[in-house]
């Protein structure tokens, strides 16, 4: 176990500094996270996502309202994130109700996509089902023509969502599987710090 790991109070800075090793580590996306809801049948449901920022109010992400995970969260406003590094030998999970980010926000970081990305979140209409890719294709076009070089405004069933964490578990590799794990769980303004068996 690392010294800043075994000795930080502060579990946001922790992954701050985890997220960035991970970023010169891995192969590819060292913001991908394991996104977990619940749908209305009370059956669990996970898919990948990326991480686009986080802070102490929380972890955002983003995606299209209409799809299958922005109704499991209507339903229930809580979900659960997990990222793994196999390059690190780490582990991060998080925990806590969820909440839509402003508009601002989510205008902000829609201007950042790449302009190909942006018609594609108007040209797909996530979790419906489709007929052929062709139809997927020619919906992007004419997205694409009808913006022409124009600005690719936020379709209005496009923004994010905020996970405000209850519960951080950092988890990280050991030999003989004799892991370290260390669990922050908020209590009050602050964080409760337990170290767990692996």
């Amino acid at each position: 176990m690392t010294s800043d790991f075994a000795a930080t109070s502060d579990p946001i800075r922790l992954f701050g500094a985890w997220l960035g090793e991970a970023e010169a580590s891995e192969p590819a996306d060292a913001n991908a996270m394991a996104l977990a809801t619940v749908d209305g049948d009370g059956m669990p449901d996970v898919r990948m996502v990326l991480l686009k920022g986080f802070d102490e109010d929380g972890f955002v992400f983003y995606t299209n309202l209409n799809s299958a995970k922005a109704a499991e969260l209507a339903d229930n406003g809580k979900a659960a994130l997990c990222f793994h590094w196999k390059s690190l030998g780490r582990q991060v999970r998080i925990r806590g109700p969820v909440t839509p980010v402003s508009d601002r926000e989510a205008d902000a970081y829609f201007a950042t996509r790449a302009r190909e990305s942006r018609i594609g979140a108007w040209a797909s209409q996530q979790s419906r089902p489709l007929s052929s890719r062709a139809a997927l294709e020619k919906a992007a076009a004419d997205y694409a023509a009808k913006f022409g070089e124009g600005d690719v405004p936020r379709p209005p069933h496009w923004s994010g969502y905020r996970i405000t964490p209850v519960e951080i578990e950092f988890w990280q590799a050991g030999e003989f599987r004799l892991h370290d794990r260390i669990v922050f769980r908020r209590r009050g303004d602050g964080w409760q710090k337990t170290l767990l068996y692996p």
